[in-house]
């Protein structure tokens, strides 16, 4: 018997390959059936992303010493390298781009290629590791933008187009459908509530643009599932929806700015459903509620079913996190809500993250800016999991491009579990890269990948 293929995630830097589904296509003047006016329409906003970044290896403080460098005949300026992906042009008179926060993660430089052949400096106006969402700006000159679709109004079964540039190979054009979606506990991102598509998506495809069959951006391709790295039909995009959340609170505040409701939640089964007397199919049940929180406040109680949030759909806990996660401090949000069989609207006002007080922390190398502590009286969560917590985490660190945040309870390191500092730090150093850390922010479990 031969062996099983390793089956492995991959972040993509860009999407595209073989077609899998047949779409039902209007005809050309010869009759012929086509989606090339369409994409005649759409590839123009679909850029190519290339990235000059600092070598790993000179994050060491002394090789960023000029005079160390000249002692040691070393080369006055750091080592890069590039790397490439794609990224959708979302509005042409601000000369806004979208792309996935590992394309750029750590580049020096940013060059943003038009179809047309254009090279053009980007600026990195923001970007959250959370959901893997980058913004770009790019001189907004003549540009062709992709108009935003309803990602919410998704069907299982659409037809699909993902427009990228694999393997850095130029613009290429791939076909399927919506194969599945609401995925979520990959460990892709912290927040998932991905697109699942057959549209091939191949390594440099990464911030590419899924359309639907009227050319609007309905996701950001970003991940597959492969052996060694190849497609086999399982291809992932963020929803235009997360992605138009993240660029306006990016345009905003120049990040996104999570806080909390104070209430865990589990997702709706027949069982739960019938033991809280609702009807609904789909959902999250409220299992607890924060005392004093603005949950509590707003009157949430337990066994509450959460049915919308904002006016979308909930389908499950996922989506809870999702919708509070992306919703700013102070910021109102409005949850429909069952209750004994019947349904009402409920106003929260969403609340700040957890603070850290009175703890210096200790240093991690292998997470440069961020300090951890072991969990103490007074501290969130504190007898109710055992881990370490994040103390500070220092602004535009390595530590937060790869998305820690101070109050972060970290459980894990990869399939190990840590109670101290002290076994955090040795799962660390014996830890193979990537790492993959598990941890608890507010009431919600996120896995971190960092590379």
């Amino acid at each position: 018997m031969k062996p099983l293929a390793r089956v492995v995630i991959l972040l993509v830097l860009g999407s595209a390959a073989q077609a899998h589904a047949a779409l039902p296509l209007t005809g050309d003047a010869r009759g012929l059936p086509t989606l090339a006016p369409m994409l005649a329409q759409a590839t123009p906003a679909v850029v190519n992303i290339s990235v000059v970044m600092r070598d790993p290896g000179e994050n060491n403080p002394l090789l960023r010493d000029p005079f160390f460098r000249r002692f040691f005949n070393l080369p006055e300026q750091p080592r890069t390298e590039q790397s490439a992906g794609s990224g959708v042009i979302v509005d042409a008179g601000r000369g806004l781009v979208l792309t996935n926060h590992h394309v750029i993660k750590d580049a020096q430089e940013v060059v943003v290629t038009l179809k047309d052949r254009r090279a053009l400096k980007a600026q990195l106006a923001g970007a959250d590791p959370g959901t893997d969402i980058a913004l770009l700006r790019i001189p907004a000159e003549n540009l062709t933008a992709l108009k935003f679709g309803d990602s919410d109004a998704l069907q299982v079964g659409d037809f699909v187009v993902a427009i990228g540039n694999p393997f850095g190979i130029g613009q290429t054009v791939t076909s399927g459908i919506v194969s599945a979606l609401g995925r979520s506990g990959l460990g892709i991102e912290g927040y998932e509530d991905f697109i699942q598509t057959d549209a091939s998506i191949n390594p440099g495809n990464s911030g590419g643009a899924l359309v639907n069959l009227r050319g609007e951006l309905v996701g950001i391709n970003t991940a597959i599932i492969g052996p060694a790295g190849g497609n086999v039909g399982i291809g992932f995009a963020v929803p235009a929806a997360m992605a138009r959340q993240v660029m306006a609170q990016i345009l905003r505040f120049g990040e996104v700015r999570r806080g909390r409701l104070g209430v865990s939640t589990a997702d709706l089964t027949p069982e739960t459903a019938k033991q809280f007397g609702v009807r609904s199919g789909e959902g999250a049940v409220v299992v607890a509620v924060e005392p004093g929180s603005p949950a509590d406040k707003a009157g949430l109680k337990k066994g509450d079913v959460l049915v919308s949030a904002n006016g979308r759909p909930i389908r499950g806990a996922a989506d809870v996190r999702n919708r509070v996660g992306l919703t700013p401090v102070g910021e109102e949000i409005t949850l429909g809500v069952e209750r004994s069989g019947g349904r009402t609207e409920i106003r929260a006002r969403v609340g700040e993250p957890f603070a850290v007080t009175g703890a210096a922390g200790e240093a991690v190398p292998q997470l440069a800016g961020a300090r951890v502590a072991n969990i103490e009286p007074g501290m969130p969560m504190y007898g109710q999991v055992l881990g370490v917590i994040v103390a500070s985490v220092e602004a535009k660190s390595a530590a937060a491009r790869n998305g820690l945040r101070a109050g972060d309870i970290i459980y894990g390191v990869g399939r190990r579990r840590v109670r101290s500092v002290s076994a955090f730090l040795a799962a660390l150093r014996a830890a193979e890269a990537p790492l993959r850390l598990t941890l608890l922010r507010g009431e919600y479990r996120i896995t971190l990948t960092i590379r």
